[in-house]
């Protein structure tokens, strides 16, 4: 499945039926009067968030969507039928932008959470609105409402608790894979990683925790160097940030910073985000290497390390033990938005 994660859309609300000019005519009924109907009011466009879709995919071949026009009123007084709505749905986590001005309209993070995106014009009044002792045959009606007319930006970001980040090549797909039935590419080349992997955890308890592998960052990623521009805002939802650092690196202590810059860089809180530090790849490594970069970054960083092989599947369950506890102590990505 082909992740797509921005999209532009025009949405068309319908328009307001027409009123119309009617007069009774019934046998014995002389005088019988205004009896036209007021129009129905136009569809509005409403965008539903769903659990069951993980990418903005569908609108890459679809992105026009608008909703029933309401339909004229008719004689008797009969109000004409309202237009259907048209129901758009998004994956939860996405975030809704008024294209022309950058206004944010709506995020929706829950499943059936619902966002009423386009409102649907109003129906014309027919004449019998206009009846009045001045007025006894009001010979004129209103026509409906044009609907709203917007163009959208849609940004999924991704909705995960835990997001693993690190340079390229510091192990967070083999990582991810070894967590939990997630099979993402992996390769011994940098950027193998182009779009964000999720994978669910098990805790002890048998819940589900979501894990998002995010695309590799480097330097300049905040400003839209490498592929960490585009992905950096799946990680804004997360409540709990899994560093992961190279242990073979020739300067694992340099990429550390390196990271924790474009974090700085790119602000939304994710510096104050709690962090776990994996030292991953200990099993090729000595471990008078590995304790000495461990000794050397426990003096920059006051968050909590490990010292794990993901592949060699050595110290995960006592790091995922601190993520749980962190997981515990920390608010939702639900409650941080409110």
């Amino acid at each position: 499945m082909q992740f797509i994660d921005l999209a532009e859309v025009e949405v068309l609300a319908g328009k307001g039926g027409d009123g119309i000019v009617a007069f009774r005519r019934e046998k014995y009924v002389p005088a019988g009067g205004p009896a036209g109907g007021n129009g129905g009011k136009g569809g509005s466009v409403i965008f539903v968030a769903v659990n069951r879709l993980q990418t903005l995919l569908d609108f890459k071949y679809a992105s026009s969507f608008k909703a029933e026009n309401g339909k004229r009123g008719g004689p008797n007084n009969c109000t004409g039928a309202d237009g259907r709505d048209r129901i758009v749905e998004v994956p939860c986590g996405t975030v809704i932008y008024d294209a022309n001005t950058d206004e944010p309209i709506g995020d929706l993070v829950e499943d059936g959470q619902t966002l009423c995106v386009a409102k649907g014009g109003k129906g014309g009044l027919g004449n019998k609105h206009f009846l009045s002792n001045n007025n006894r045959a009001p010979e004129y009606a209103l026509p409906g409402l044009p609907g709203e007319v917007k163009q959208l930006r849609l940004e999924l970001k991704l909705i995960a608790q835990v997001g693993i980040i690190g340079l390229p090549n510091a192990g967070k797909s083999t990582l991810i894979g070894a967590l939990s039935s997630a099979r993402p590419k992996i390769a011994d080349y940098p950027f193998t990683t182009l779009v964000p992997n999720l994978g669910v955890v098990r805790k002890p308890t048998g819940d589900g925790t979501v894990f998002a592998d995010i695309p590799g960052l480097i330097a300049g990623a905040h400003a839209g160097v490498g592929l960490g521009h585009d992905f950096l805002r799946h990680i804004e939802r997360t409540r709990l940030l899994l560093h992961l650092v190279d242990l073979t690196s020739s300067d694992a202590l340099a990429d550390y910073q390196t990271i924790q810059q474009e974090l700085e860089a790119y602000g939304h809180d994710l510096p104050n985000r709690p962090q776990i530090i994996a030292l991953n790849k200990c099993d090729a490594v000595d471990d008078e290497t590995a304790n000495a970069i461990a000794t050397q970054l426990s003096e920059l960083s006051a968050n909590p390390f490990f010292i794990i092989s993901a592949v060699a599947r050595i110290g995960l369950e006592p790091m995922l033990q601190a993520v749980w506890d962190k997981l515990d102590s920390s608010p939702s990505a639900v409650e941080q938005l409110s």
